[in-house]
């Protein structure tokens, strides 16, 4: 048996100096006295102590906002999708976040506060009976919620097991009435520069879009949350509402929609317009198929830093490889 021992020169992710302070530093070099003045001035009152905190202050220019309220969501657990691995601790999943809207640091919590999600409505829109906006409120009124722990296996090669509340999509699509015709659902994150430093990046194709086939959108593990660990949505975690697609890496779970559409051409999805070549349309769990920069062949849990195998599919092979019979000229994995 192979036992793994962290080299004196490793140290855990999470341990790292958050992406987005070493990104900007350039910024900060520009400014010249003054910016060596703003981090001098952080660094006394303790900012850099909350990587979070320090990314909203220096870089995006406001006062850190009060944590949100998360309201109580009553959900009984489906307890028919089982992770086969325990829970993941909910400070580790609503701090370690990927949404470069807010940052390119893991530690957007901070920033993402500013997210307004209330009110909020969502865009049914392209080939169905009757386009129109609905309140995030009266959508929820439409739908019966329930709890479902998914594993979440980023291509960045960490995971997490989360308990969502929400959904199935199967059940949105029914409620938009696509037309015959529709093959697609396509997605759309909020764009709002007010609140969104990080859409100042203009070299990423906003707003962030993603989309699906009919058939893996209607599938039964397909999920649209609205909360998690029994609490409304976090806005890290993609508030008010986001997709959770548990067999694909966690860049096609897209965050906060305000835009569903359906489509008979095939989207292209935010990191496959970005680099085509490292992030495709379809996306799906291999620990058989590499990054171009890097192995999938394992993953490391939040919370422990325990290395597991990775696992086709992310393990729901059962319920999900059917979807791609015949497809063999498609690069289906990353």
């Amino acid at each position: 048996m192979m036992i793994g021992k962290r080299r004196g020169w490793e140290i855990p992710e999470r341990e790292a100096t958050p992406e987005a302070l070493v990104m900007c530093r350039r910024a900060l070099i520009g400014r010249g006295p003054a910016g060596g003045g703003v981090v001098a001035a952080a660094l006394a009152r303790g900012a850099l102590s909350n990587p979070a905190q320090a990314q909203w202050r220096l870089f995006s220019g406001g006062p850190v906002l009060p944590a949100p309220v998360l309201k109580p969501l009553k959900a009984a657990r489906n307890d028919a999708y089982v992770p086969g691995r325990d829970i993941t601790e909910e400070a580790q999943a609503t701090s370690y976040n990927n949404y470069y809207e807010f940052g390119l640091s893991k530690a957007v919590a901070g920033a993402a506060r500013a997210l307004v999600s209330d009110p909020w409505s969502v865009e049914i829109a392209g080939m169905v009976a009757t386009p129109r906006k609905i309140g995030f409120e009266d959508l929820l009124g439409k739908m019966t919620l329930e709890e479902r722990v998914y594993r979440h296996r980023c291509v960045e090669t960490w995971a997490m097991t989360v308990p969502w509340v929400g959904f199935p999509l199967a059940k949105l699509v029914a409620f938009c009435e696509p037309q015959a015709g529709a093959k697609y659902v396509v997605f759309k994150t909020l764009a709002d520069p007010k609140t969104m430093p990080g859409l100042g990046q203009r070299f990423y194709p906003w707003p962030y879009t993603e989309g699906l086939t009919m058939e893996e959108a209607t599938n039964e593990l397909t999920f649209i949350s609205v909360g998690m660990y029994g609490k409304t949505l976090p806005p890290q975690n993609g508030a008010p509402l986001r997709l959770t697609v548990p067999w694909k890496y966690g860049f096609k779970s897209i965050k906060s929609i305000v835009k569903i559409e359906f489509t008979d051409k095939r989207p292209v999805s935010f990191w496959e317009g970005l680099q085509e070549s490292e992030y495709g349309f379809w996306a799906n769990v291999n620990p058989a198929v590499a990054h171009p920069r890097w192995s999938q062949a394992k993953e490391t849990l939040l919370g422990s830093d325990e290395r597991v195998p990775t696992k086709i599919w992310n393990g729901y092979g059962d319920q999900v490889a059917s979807l791609y019979t015949g497809l063999t000229k498609e690069r289906l994995f990353v």
